[in-house]
């Protein structure tokens, strides 16, 4: 697979360009982004769907514009596909051959299914693990929805249920009765014996009105990915967009350019939440563009990563750790006193995973500014950790990082996410945990040269070596529990 890979894609309201960049065999980032808000469908669904002179013109301006960007950016594969616009338009090919004899670009036109199934896989691969989840993705044009069970994507389905064609065959004459008898007869497509617990959302519609609780409700963490509310807040919320004016629109946080939109598409919502028994929402910052480029990185995999692989973790290791020996003893060991304490710490097990993390990317921020390694270590990890972590996770990660070899993670800190963070006596046991094995391995050995031994509160350090730097660092340490270190 080539290094730089770019993905178009063409949907009913908007074109978008993203250019990832392999930085080994499965791990990527994104290293590029831009939309045009070109909506191609517009006045199409008022004439039988073929799509009209100006809207194709202004996605034909767009697309060139693409393509000058991929050329500058070196990207040696493209490629584009195109929704529910083009897939039901019958003047398709007109458009299609325009663009590949003037443009030299081949779209291809993805069906329902396919277009359910892309969406679905980059959330089965990109968000946290879900055990049985609904994807739903509101375009302009079509409504897609697949059930996603331990990364497993089955039951893809497309619905005739768009933002642009609601708003164009309904809004636009005030037709809302006629609306919600229309979604309902769509949604009734849907299989009966899908029981999700959860549902995520894919697309602008979920993603405007997601970042607009975030906001409104005042949440600490500003990252819109895996954002997850309670269906009780998030049906509130949309019951208040179905009933505001653009005045009140703005004043709940959505932009103007979705203001004729929104509300189609919080109807969907809306209709589809009062037939689904679900717990709570997750926002998926990943969708149609994800899916299509994993479908590709990961084609001899089943569409899967390897099993307990994260490209975020490996993204990060390998663009801003240097020292892969010391991050993997830091990583062991810190594991190892783990399982030596906490029990005694009184610790969740669960907690292990996210101190090992921590500890595999600490020295992230060393290839920023080796003296404010902490900062910048926190700061990668709560911007570029994107993938496979909650919220939660992502905050912790991130804070023991902050933290590591300090005293434990301030008040200020701790109060500003709390309701993201564990509580404060497992917070700082785990702050130890890794403080102290950096405060162990400060010789850095080239294969770790002691043992340690955990019996009546006294962690016991075995070795031949003097370890002095060690002790020293030892010393300086805040303790947890009446712990003592012995050498």
């Amino acid at each position: 697979m080539a290094k730089r890979v770019a993905v178009i894609d063409i949907g009913s309201n908007s074109v978008r360009l993203v250019v990832y960049e392999k930085t080994s065999r499965f791990a990527f980032h994104l290293l590029y982004e831009t939309k045009s808000k070109v909506r191609i469908s517009q006045d199409a669904y008022k004439n039988s769907g073929n799509l009209q002179e100006v809207p194709m013109q202004r996605t034909f301006d767009a697309l060139s514009d693409f393509l000058s960007i991929i050329s500058s950016l070196k990207v040696r594969k493209t490629l584009c596909v195109a929704t529910s616009a083009l897939r039901d338009a019958p003047n398709q090919k007109d458009f299609i051959i325009r663009v590949r004899d003037k443009l030299k670009l081949n779209i291809k036109v993805i069906d329902g299914e396919k277009e359910a199934y892309f969406g679905a896989i980059a959330c089965a691969n990109l968000l946290p693990k879900q055990d049985n989840a609904l994807s739903i993705d509101i375009g302009g044009g079509s409504t897609e929805f697949s059930l996603v069970q331990n990364a497993t994507v089955s039951k893809t389905i497309s619905l005739e249920l768009g933002t642009v064609r609601l708003k164009e065959l309904f809004f636009d004459t005030d037709s809302i009765d006629n609306a919600i008898e229309y979604i309902d007869s769509q949604l009734d497509l849907l299989s009966t014996d899908i029981k999700p617990n959860t549902l995520v959302g894919i697309g602008g519609t979920f993603r405007a009105i997601g970042s607009a609780i975030m906001k409104n409700s005042s949440y600490p963490f500003k990252k819109l990915h895996a954002f997850e509310c309670s269906k009780k807040e998030f049906n509130d919320f949309i019951n208040n967009i179905l009933d505001a004016d653009d005045t009140k629109l703005k004043q709940l946080g959505i932009k103007s350019e979705r203001f004729d939109i929104i509300r189609p598409g919080a109807l969907i919502l809306q209709r589809v939440l009062k037939r689904l028994d679900i717990n709570s929402l997750i926002t998926s910052g990943v969708g149609v563009r994800e899916g299509v480029y994993l479908a590709d990185l990961l084609r001899g995999s089943k569409d899967k990563f390897p099993h307990n692989y994260n490209a975020s973790v490996r993204y990060l290791l390998d663009t801003h750790v240097d020292d892969a020996t010391f991050s993997n003893h830091l990583n062991s060991l810190s594991k190892k006193i783990f399982d030596l304490t906490y029990t005694h710490l009184s610790l969740d097990r669960r907690y292990r995973y996210e101190l090992a993390v921590a500890a595999k990317l600490y020295t992230a921020g060393s290839s920023i500014h080796f003296y404010s390694r902490n900062k910048h270590s926190y700061y990668l990890i709560q911007t570029a950790l994107e993938y496979g972590f909650t919220h939660s996770q992502t905050l912790l990660i991130s804070t023991l990082v902050n933290y590591a070899k300090k005293k434990f993670p301030s008040t200020s800190h701790v109060e500003k996410y709390s309701q993201l963070l564990p509580d404060t006596e497992s917070l700082n046991s785990l702050s130890f945990i890794l403080s102290l094995s950096l405060a162990l391995l400060s010789h850095k050995p080239r294969n770790i040269d002691f043992d340690i031994e955990f019996k009546n509160k006294e962690l016991k350090v075995v070795s031949k070596s003097n370890l002095y730097l060690s002790r020293d660092a030892v010393k300086k340490l805040s303790t947890i529990k009446d712990i003592k270190v012995v050498f």
